[in-house]
């Protein structure tokens, strides 16, 4: 089966966060505060996969009140932090919203997410990340983690189900039209 043959499929998309949906370096301030930077076009890309009526979710080993305030700036419903054993949660998650794993997609970039990405429908992670896992991945987006892989994840999701030209059109449109 190809890559957009699994796109086509996909219900729920599940993001790891660090690496993924960030270049997967810490900063921290002064007083020991972690500070992350998110790509606002990995956000308009789940906002456009959320428009089509795909369930996004985060996954990550860290535990981060960056990582649940940013998904609540993005409308994520479905957040599991500080799961080292991602795969459990992976399953929990697909349970949770009726998708059966061949509909599920997963994004992820280093050694923690092989066990989801080999029981994922569609298995994808990004330009920089661990050998073992783009060997295991079935579509690898161009850009490094936290610079837009996730927004080209979407857009391969949404031309794969043939809704990227309608989604393209409404915004063209602008949100008055």
């Amino acid at each position: 089966m190809t890559a957009a043959e699994r796109a086509a499929r996909v219900r729920l998309l599940v993001l790891d966060v660090d690496g993924v949906l960030t270049d997967g370096r810490l900063y921290f301030g002064a007083q020991g505060e972690a500070l992350k930077a998110f790509d606002v076009r990995d956000g308009h890309g789940i906002k456009l996969l959320q428009q089509a009526g795909i369930e996004v979710a985060l996954l990550t080993a860290r535990s981060s009140e960056i990582v649940a305030a940013r998904a609540r700036e993005l409308g994520l419903a479905h957040v599991r932090q500080g799961r080292s054993d991602k795969l459990p949660a992976f399953r929990e998650l697909a349970a949770a919203l009726g998708c059966e794993l061949q509909a599920c997609a997963y994004m992820g970039d280093d050694w923690l997410d092989l066990p989801v990405l080999a029981h994922a429908g569609f298995a994808a992670t990004v330009a920089d990340a661990a050998d073992e896992v783009k060997a295991v991945a079935h579509w690898i987006a161009p850009a490094p983690g936290g610079r837009g892989a996730v927004r080209q994840l979407a857009e391969f999701v949404l031309r794969a189900q043939g809704r990227y030209d309608a989604a393209l059109a409404q915004h063209a449109r602008g949100p008055h039209a």
